[in-house]
């Protein structure tokens, strides 16, 4: 299993029996006084099921915790903006360990930040998406781990 490869796919394209699968997991982890049994009857699925593919699926921001993240971004050229994605980013806990800013070219620059994940509150995808609607952010994804 080692070898096998990891892909990334939005929740919306897997099998049920897989959504559901998280959604499990979701609902275990939020009331930690919940059963197996209750949750999976929540759900929908059979405990099989979800003790079938319980360790096989998980949330990408998951598979981050604790580890260095890069971000990309793409800032208009107005004061405050990068001010306001490093707030951003040290509401949710994030631990900034690098920044890297190229010179505004028409109006715009792009912004390089390293971050720890180990502390981030909520998950990174969430993050990234609060970064996106920081006013001035044109673009913001994660383009890379380590």
């Amino acid at each position: 299993m080692s070898d096998d490869p990891y892909y990334l796919i939005r929740r919306s394209h897997l099998p049920e029996v897989i959504r559901k699968t998280t959604q499990v997991s979701e609902l275990l982890e939020r009331h930690s006084s919940m059963s197996v049994l209750e949750a999976t009857r929540k759900v929908g699925i059979s405990r099989s099921a979800y003790y079938k593919y319980k360790e096989v699926v998980r949330p990408f921001s998951a598979s981050m915790g604790g580890q260095i993240v890069t971000l990309a971004l793409t800032l208009r050229h107005e004061r405050g903006v990068l001010s306001e994605v490093l707030n951003t980013l040290a509401s949710r806990r994030a631990s900034i360990l690098t920044i890297n800013q190229s010179l505004p070219l028409q109006g715009l620059a792009t912004v390089i930040i390293s971050v720890e994940t180990r502390d981030l509150a909520g998950e990174l995808t969430d993050a990234v998406e609060t970064l996106r609607g920081v006013p001035g952010v044109d673009h913001a994804a994660v383009v890379g781990q380590g």
